[in-house]
């Protein structure tokens, strides 16, 4: 990634003297402390306070219009927030925008991959893009490639991929600059539940293999309760519930009286109820996004 001449020099994270991080304290893969964010009128974001260790994968669930995604692109320097708002890793994202870039790998909603391209050449594109030294990159975008399965099918046009293969090569190209930080959008929209258990087992591989931090948002609750350390469930810009999926369910089933064990869908209805009446954001621009999403991918 070229150096964007509007930006500081990056500086380097809190240490244990720097009056940010107290004497001992891990410095959290992503810290939010009040962020907002408004379009016109609407607020999308509201006050949101938000922490994601090392290490976990964080899913961020919530209804349409919850500020996921504007909450997502604050992060990812996508959309400008105030100083101390955004930290990633200690990197303030509003002084370092391309000291936090450095650090993330990034798989929106919306199909990233060239179709006219092949899927060695998606991830060399992204591998020049994301800076990789050049004597780096072709092992690095085999290593990417190798990760998701692809190998045999990389010099084939991405046109030709299946759904599934389209959305292990988006995870190629955010692989591939080797981020400490995966945020992944809604990565298995529109795909059948073996594809959306490939897509999770070769997430979780690289985890493994690299120890990232993943934050996710999704939609699909079984994918939450069985993948993710964390969840928060985000309603009207701020997370209204955070824990473990057993501690959220084990916590409503005590609300309701009841020895049965809730699904982290109850939860989510619970909290978020149906999501319709929500007016922060999400209208039908997003919702046209994410049928066209899904069609290309299905």
């Amino acid at each position: 990634m070229t150096t964007d001449p509007a930006d500081p020099p990056a500086t380097p994270a809190p240490t244990a003297a720097d009056p940010a991080e107290p004497a001992g304290a891990p410095v959290e893969a992503v810290s939010c402390t009040g962020l907002t964010h408004t379009f016109g009128d609407t607020k999308a974001v509201d006050g949101l306070d938000l922490a994601v260790r090392q290490g976990e994968v964080f899913g961020l669930l919530g209804p349409n219009g919850a500020g996921k995604t504007t909450a997502i692109r604050c992060i990812t320097t996508l959309l400008p927030v105030p100083a101390g708002m955004v930290r990633v890793f200690g990197h303030d994202a509003a002084k370092e925008r391309m000291g936090v870039r450095r650090l993330l790998g990034y798989v929106p909603q919306q199909l990233s991959a060239d179709s006219g391209l092949t899927g060695r050449e998606n991830v060399a594109l992204f591998a020049r893009v994301f800076d990789v030294p050049r004597r780096e990159r072709a092992a690095r975008v085999d290593q990417a490639l190798a990760a998701v399965d692809l190998a045999d099918a990389a010099d084939r046009l991405a046109g030709t991929y299946s759904g599934g293969m389209v959305r292990r090569l988006e995870l190629a190209q955010a692989l591939v600059s080797a981020p400490r930080l995966l945020i992944l959008d809604e990565p298995t929209i529109g795909l059948d539940p073996i594809a959306r258990t490939g897509v999770w087992e070769h997430i979780n591989a690289v985890r493994e293999a690299t120890g990232m931090t993943v934050l996710v948002t999704t939609h699909y609750m079984d994918e939450a309760d069985q993948y993710c350390d964390r969840v928060g469930l985000m309603h009207r810009g701020r997370v209204r519930a955070l824990g473990t999926p057993v501690e959220l369910r084990r916590g409503l089933a005590e609300r309701q009286g009841t020895e049965t064990l809730p699904t982290l869908e109850d939860v989510f209805r619970d909290i978020a109820g149906s999501g319709l009446d929500d007016n922060t954001g999400g209208g039908f621009r997003d919702v046209r996004s994410t049928r066209r999403t899904a069609r290309r991918v299905g």
